[in-house]
C-alpha cells in the first residue's frame, strides 16, 4: 500500500496498448495501481454510426477513446519487428534486446487470445515481391505479422482487462485528467475535473488522441522534447481482387517509395483486406482509417498511402502543419472526409455524386463529401500521392486505376517526441511516458513495448527509492 502522502503508488493515464501493457508489467508487484481513461469500457464502446448513418460527433469518440485505445478498433495487425512503427533498439540500447522485447509483447498478446497463425512472405513469394518492388524503384519490407481483426480485438482486450483487475489493477473510466501535480520538480499525481489523485509515480500514455494535451503539458511544465515528422496522405480503396495476390502472401504489405519529382518518402500502411474505411473524429478535424474483420467482409481492400513530412527552421512544428492540412480538408468536406476518384484527381476535376454512383469501386464509407483533394492538400503531397501510386501499380497492377478511391485526410499525428532516459522517465522526476501520445511509437506492438519498458522503469525507480 502507498504511504499516507499518496493515494496510489502508480497512476497510468490512458488505457490503450501502452497503458494496459504497463499495468501488466506492474501487476502482482505489490503496488497499488490506477489506470485512468476518458473513454468507456471495451464492452460499452459502441459507435452509433452505421454504413448509412452520419457521425453523431460523440465526445469522447468511442472509436478513439476507452479501454484498448484507438487500436481496439484498428485492423488488429501485429507487426513483429522492432523497427516498424518505432525504433525500439534506440529505447532498449541494442538490437537484440529490442527483438526480445517484441517476442515478450507477442507472447502477452497470445496469452490473451491473439491467433497463433502468422503471416510473412517467404521463399519464392518474398523474392517475387522484392523483385517487383526493386524493378519499380521501390522496396518491399518483409514483416512477420499476426492479424487479430477488428472484431476479435475487443474480446482480447476484455480478457486482458479482467485479468488485470483480478491481479489488483484498478480502472477509473470516463474520467478526464486535466493537469499534473508538480511539486519541487517531481510529479506527485494528477488533477481531474473535480478532484486530485496523488501518486508516487505517474505514467502518461494517452495515445494518439491525446497528442494535443501532451503538447500542452510539455509547454506548461518545460518537459524536454524534440519535434518528430508527421505522415499526411489518403486512404486508398480498391477492389480486393486487385490486392488479393499480394495480401495472400503478406497480410499487411509494406512498400517504401521515394517519389521522382520531390524525392519524398511515401509508404503503404495499415492494409485492410476485404475491409472497411472508417471516419475518426479529432478535436477540430476529421480523418480516415481502416478496419478489417474475420466475421464480416467487403468486396474492397483499403490501405493508407502516406507522405512523410519533416520541417526545419523557422517552421519546425510538424503537428501544427499537419493539423492545418487536416482542418482545411475537413472544411472542404463540410465536416466529412473528402472522397475522390483517382482519375478525377489526375484530370484536375472534382468527383461528383453522379460519377461516384457509376464508379466500378463502391465506397464502403458513406459519410463522405465528393470533392477535390487538391483543394485541401498541398500540391507537393498531391503529386507525391499520384506519382507514388504510379510506382505502386508496377508492383500491384491496377492499383492506380481511374476508379481507385481516395479518402482525405489520412493523417498520422505523432506527439512531440518526449525525451526519456533508459527507464522511460522524463526530465521531471517520477514522471514517465509511453506510447503514441509521447511520440515514442506508431503501432500496436511498439506502443505495447514502450508500456513494458515504462513498467520496468518504474520498478527500477522503486528499488532505488
Amino acid at each position: 500500500m502507498p504511504d499516507a502522502d499518496f493515494t496510489y503508488d502508480v497512476v497510468i493515464v490512458g488505457a490503450g496498448p501502452a497503458g494496459l501493457f504497463a499495468a501488466y508489467g506492474l501487476a502482482g508487484r505489490g503496488l497499488d495501481v490506477l489506470v485512468i481513461d476518458a473513454g468507456k469500457d471495451i464492452d460499452k464502446r459502441n459507435c452509433p454510426m452505421s454504413p448509412i448513418a452520419s457521425c453523431n460527433h460523440c465526445s469522447p469518440c468511442c472509436i478513439l477513446c476507452g479501454v484498448g485505445g484507438a487500436g481496439a478498433y484498428s485492423d488488429g495487425t501485429l507487426n513483429l519487428r522492432p523497427d516498424i512503427g518505432g525504433n525500439l533498439a534506440e529505447l532498449t540500447g541494442d538490437n537484440d534486446s529490442a527483438w526480445k522485447l517484441v517476442d515478450k509483447v507477442d507472447d502477452i498478446y497470445l496469452k490473451y487470445g491473439a491467433p497463433k497463425k502468422t503471416y510473412s512472405a517467404t521463399g519464392s513469394d518474398a523474392e517475387m515481391l522484392k523483385r517487383r518492388a526493386a524493378s519499380a524503384g521501390a522496396r518491399f519490407i518483409d514483416i512477420k505479422q499476426r492479424h487479430i481483426g477488428s472484431d476479435n480485438s475487443t474480446a482480447l482486450i476484455a480478457c486482458m482487462k479482467r485479468d488485470l483487475e483480478a491481479k489488483g489493477i484498478t480502472f477509473l473510466l470516463e474520467a478526464k485528467v486535466r493537469e499534473l501535480i508538480i511539486e519541487e520538480g517531481k510529479c506527485r499525481g494528477v488533477l481531474l475535473e473535480n478532484r486530485e489523485i496523488r501518486s508516487r509515480y505517474t505514467l502518461l500514455a494517452p495515445g494518439r488522441v491525446g497528442y494535443e494535451w501532451m503538447n500542452w503539458l510539455v509547454n506548461r511544465h518545460s518537459i524536454n522534447f524534440s519535434y518528430s515528422g508527421v505522415d499526411i496522405g489518403v486512404r486508398v480503396e480498391v477492389p480486393s481482387i486487385i490486392m488479393d495476390p499480394i495480401t495472400r502472401i503478406n497480410h499487411d504489405p509494406k512498400f517504401h517509395i521515394y517519389t521522382r519529382r520531390y524525392d519524398d518518402f511515401v509508404r503503404t500502411f495499415c492494409t485492410n483486406e476485404h475491409g472497411f474505411v472508417v471516419k475518426e473524429e479529432y478535436e477540430g478535424f476529421v480523418a480516415t482509417n481502416g478496419h478489417s474483420m474475420h466475421s464480416r467482409e467487403s468486396d474492397n481492400t483499403n490501405f493508407a498511402f502516406l507522405v512523410h513530412v519533416e520541417l526545419t527552421r523557422p517552421m519546425e512544428n510538424t503537428i501544427k502543419y499537419a493539423r492545418s492540412v487536416a482542418k482545411l480538408a475537413t472544411t472542404i468536406g463540410g465536416g466529412k472526409p473528402v472522397l475522390q476518384r483517382l482519375g478525377d484527381l489526375r484530370r484536375g476535376r472534382r468527383s461528383t455524386a453522379e460519377r461516384l454512383s457509376r464508379n466500378a469501386v463502391v465506397n464502403t464509407l458513406k459519410d463522405v463529401t465528393p470533392g477535390d483533394i487538391s483543394m485541401a492538400m498541398p500540391h507537393r503531397i498531391v503529386m507525391d500521392i499520384i506519382e507514388g501510386l504510379e510506382v505502386l501499380s508496377k508492383i500491384i497492377p491496377g492499383v492506380d486505376s481511374d476508379c481507385t478511391l481516395l479518402y482525405a485526410p489520412e493523417v498520422k499525428l505523432y506527439s512531440l517526441r518526449i525525451d526519456v532516459d533508459s527507464t522511460m522517465q522524463t526530465n521531471i522526476t517520477d514522471l514517465f511516458v509511453a506510447g503514441d501520445g509521447a511520440g515514442l511509437s506508431r503501432d500496436l506492438v511498439n506502443s505495447s513495448a514502450t508500456g513494458v519498458l515504462a513498467a520496468n522503469g518504474i520498478l527500477q525507480s522503486q528499488k532505488k527509492g
